[in-house]
């Protein structure tokens, strides 16, 4: 995956989506093309895509007015249709009505004694609908700063604000997803960073979302030298916060934690995700207090490159089913920065984590 920068001051939602557009256009129009082959290769019918996307819209401009507007502006700046970007913001919700895919591992941890929380993500996905991803950089209309990578045309997936709040985000499947279309999860991720200051202020903007697809907001916060987190598990069925264990550390994968909404959960063996979340677990001790590098590289633990967290291609199954780990990244929330690397984890403790 290419990775992009795109640095702006534009607080105006519609304005900042219409540069956005100009000059991610050519991207834009291949993510969006992408993703419509990709649902009809799920044997999604077009109407329904429509009919998903527009209602998740819909429901979007009423929850939230400027990302529905910032939405549109890309669109606008693109030469798309509304509802063709609109549709990789929605992809979730889309894939609502498909079976169950992987997507990331997430381990954070906060120091017993205090000091910044030291997190890592893997996000696995289909390299053929991401050959291309976005790093965001800008301001809010109320001044708040943000930093997050997305696809291009969702609203967000990873990031932090410079008012002491991070984010990772796994997606999840629960036996009340539908393919209604509600709020876009990315969406919901998106106005977290934008709004929210603590881990509480997130937990309470996440509630406030009706949603048709599930997915996992690990948020975390850093204030007067003290950290705070919880993974927020959101679905149709409700809402959680699954909090640290005892020794600080929060792991998180693709299946619910949490005993009530766990008794829902309908993801499927194939991802793997218990056992990369027992893989995580056993090597949570040894990432303890190191950099994003170090830690990385110690995220893959004795088995290295072989490690379950580095997901690579399946070729024996047909191309829509293959997806493999696309990014590598790590949140600095006091410094207000991302350390991320488009590779594996073992790569990235190798070749070291870029800093946007």
């Amino acid at each position: 995956m290419r990775l992009h920068e795109f640095v702006t001051t534009i607080t105006d939602p519609r304005t900042r989506g219409r540069a956005i557009g100009r000059h991610f256009a050519a991207q834009l129009h291949d993510t969006s093309s992408r993703y419509l082959a990709h649902f009809e290769a799920l044997g999604l019918a077009s109407r329904t895509v429509r009919d998903v996307t527009e209602h998740s819209h819909d429901a979007l401009r009423t929850w939230c007015p400027a990302l529905a507007e910032e939405s549109d502006g890309i669109a606008e700046g693109a030469g798309l249709e509304p509802w063709q970007v609109a549709a990789v913001g929605a992809r979730t919700e889309v894939l609502a009505a498909a079976p169950p895919v992987p997507e990331c591992t997430t381990a954070v941890h906060l120091p017993p004694a205090g000091g910044a929380p030291e997190t890592i993500q893997t996000w696995d996905w289909h390299d053929r609908l991401a050959p291309e991803g976005l790093l965001l950089s800008y301001v809010t209309g109320t001044g708040r700063a943000v930093k997050l990578f997305t696809e291009f045309g969702a609203a967000a997936k990873i990031g932090v604000n410079d008012a002491g709040l991070g984010l990772h985000f796994n997606i999840l499947h629960h036996r009340c997803d539908e393919s209604t279309g509600g709020v876009p999860v990315h969406a919901v991720a998106r106005r977290v960073l934008e709004e929210a200051s603590t881990v509480a202020e997130a937990h309470e903007l996440v509630a406030s979302a009706s949603i048709s697809a599930s997915t996992v907001l690990t948020v975390v916060d850093y204030h007067d030298g003290r950290a705070h987190a919880a993974a927020l598990e959101m679905s149709p069925a409700g809402v959680a916060a699954v909090l640290p264990e005892p020794d600080g550390w929060l792991i998180h994968t693709n299946h619910f934690l949490n005993p009530a909404l766990a008794a829902g959960d309908a993801s499927v063996a194939q991802t793997l995700s218990v056992e990369r979340y027992e893989h995580a677990r056993s090597v949570r001790a040894a990432m303890a207090g190191l950099s994003p590098t170090e830690r990385a590289a110690a995220f893959c633990g004795p088995d290295g490159a072989d490690a379950i967290v580095c997901i690579r291609v399946d070729e024996t199954v047909p191309t829509h089913e293959q997806w493999q780990t696309l990014l590598t990244i790590s949140l600095d929330v006091p410094g207000f920065a991302l350390e991320h690397l488009a590779a594996t984890p073992d790569v990235g403790g190798r070749e070291g984590l870029r800093r946007f």
